[in-house]
């Protein structure tokens, strides 16, 4: 018996294509890292790689977005394995609540310490205010 193969093609991309997919893999310092050796190499160049990064909004945009977007597309699959994938969404699900919780937790630690800092700051303007009254 047999068995018939049909290949499935996947469109190939450009050069081009398959750098600035590895380049968005590394992240923003690939990125920059790759336009200082453009305009190392020719000046020219190093400028379009510039251009083309705030045209495509590359360089404003903070690798924790980016991350939190292909972790978006990610989890949007299904394995076929509905006991992994109710695993997967409860575990995803209690890793965001718990990543919410340490940055809350976090801005009341900053805000605990500016508190503190601006309290030593008022108790030491009211002693400077005293001692200048006394002299």
């Amino acid at each position: 018996m047999t068995q018939t193969y049909a290949p499935t093609y996947a469109a190939q991309r450009s050069w081009l294509g398959r750098t600035e997919d590895f380049l968005d893999d590394k992240g923003k310092g690939a990125w920059i890292a790759a336009m200082v050796v453009g305009f190392i190499l020719f000046w020219p160049l190093g400028l379009a790689l510039l251009a083309y990064m705030i045209w495509s909004k590359r360089m404003f945009k903070s690798s924790s977005c980016s991350k939190r977007a292909r972790r978006g597309s990610i989890t949007g699959r299904s394995t076929g394995n509905a006991a992994f994938d109710a695993y997967k969404a409860d575990t995803l699900a209690r890793l965001e609540e718990e990543q919410t919780n340490f940055e809350a937790f976090l801005s009341r630690l900053r805000d605990a310490k500016d508190k503190a800092e601006f309290d030593q700051f008022m108790a030491e303007g009211s002693k400077n205010d005293d001692d200048a009254q006394k002299a």
